[in-house]
């Protein structure tokens, strides 16, 4: 019975990620080969962090007015599927793009600009518990 009741929040979690995903796949291929060489790759990331966290504010809004999930433990399912999500795509994008593969992007976390990076992705697996549309 519970999971039924989850269903539809974990639909909602991956389709948010991976909405958020292609457009973040596109800033961050901007970020790293137009953006970063000229400026740096944590002068990069700050300029994008603002952008993707916008945007992705904004298309939970839009998801949450369209599909309403109704309770806090609903927006909490939300939030942890679309963090999972996020993170297993771009571990996947990064085995098959990126040299250094999937052990690449996890140490990247320990630089600033990975870390930065990895806040913004938890700030937008927050958003579904923070945004004023997914709320009764």
């Amino acid at each position: 019975m519970a999971m039924r009741n989850s269903l539809p929040a974990i639909k909602l979690g991956a389709f948010y990620a991976a909405s958020i995903f292609l457009v973040g796949f596109a800033l961050g291929t901007l970020r790293v080969l137009v953006i970063a060489p000229r400026f740096g790759e944590l002068l990069a990331v700050l300029i994008e962090l603002p952008i993707i966290l916008g945007l992705s504010w904004v298309v939970f809004g839009w998801l949450a007015r369209r599909h309403n999930p109704p309770l806090s433990s609903a927006r909490c399912m939300i939030s942890i599927t679309a963090f999972v999500v996020l993170i297993g795509l771009e571990a996947l994008s990064a085995a098959f793009v990126t040299d250094g593969g999937v052990m690449a992007f996890i140490a990247n976390w320990l630089t600033l600009a990975g870390a930065l990076g990895l806040a913004g992705q938890v700030g937008f697996a927050l958003i579904p518990r923070l945004h004023p549309a997914a709320r009764n």
